[in-house]
């Protein structure tokens, strides 16, 4: 098996953190890794706010759904990376959407979150990619403006705490050859 595919595996959604600082070496490793990532015709559509500021981690916080079980720790998170997308330039020519799916900024956005994640995994740090908020709220928050949006913040720390591997289901489950077989 590859060390990417171990990497892969080992990967959780950890919801609990070490009080201990991040290096600034390795952030900024994780923001190469969201600089390195893949986007529609190299748009590079994400924005990355790096959030330490324990008073603005507490505003983030507020703006999680009620039940979201990212809330209880989310400020004992040493860094959160909130990650906003620039509008209508991924999957845009011309001004105009090229695909029946429109902008593609959440794909785009999806495969720089991968790359920031994996790559704190690679450094020994959990991640817990958090979805279930008040996006207007955030984008106020951090001072995002018009013609962006929040997609994901990302609570990173070490981990006090890795929940164990979630079920997953098998191959032939999921897998078609040359077309779909039903299900």
């Amino acid at each position: 098996m590859s060390d990417f595919l171990d990497l892969l595996k080992e990967r959780r959604s950890v919801r609990n953190y070490e009080e201990k600082a991040i290096p600034q070496a390795v952030v900024n490793e994780l923001l190469e890794a969201v600089q390195w990532s893949p986007s529609w015709a190299n748009t590079q559509c994400w924005e990355v706010i790096a959030v330490d500021d324990p008073a603005i981690k507490a505003e983030l916080a507020e703006t999680l759904a009620k039940g979201n079980p990212a809330k209880k720790n989310f400020v004992q998170a040493p860094v959160v990376f909130v990650l906003g997308a620039k509008l209508k330039s991924s999957g845009y020519y011309k001004e105009q959407a090229t695909t029946k799916f429109g902008d593609w900024f959440l794909f785009d956005l999806g495969i720089c979150t991968q790359s920031l994640c994996l790559t704190a995994q690679a450094n020994g740090l959990g991640t817990v990619i958090v979805g279930l908020f008040d996006q207007d709220a955030a984008k106020r928050v951090v001072n995002l403006p018009d013609g962006y949006d929040v997609v994901t913040m990302i609570p990173t720390g070490y981990p006090s705490k890795v929940p164990s591997a979630p079920k997953r289901r098998e191959l032939s489950e999921f897998v078609h050859k040359n077309k779909f077989a039903g299900v």
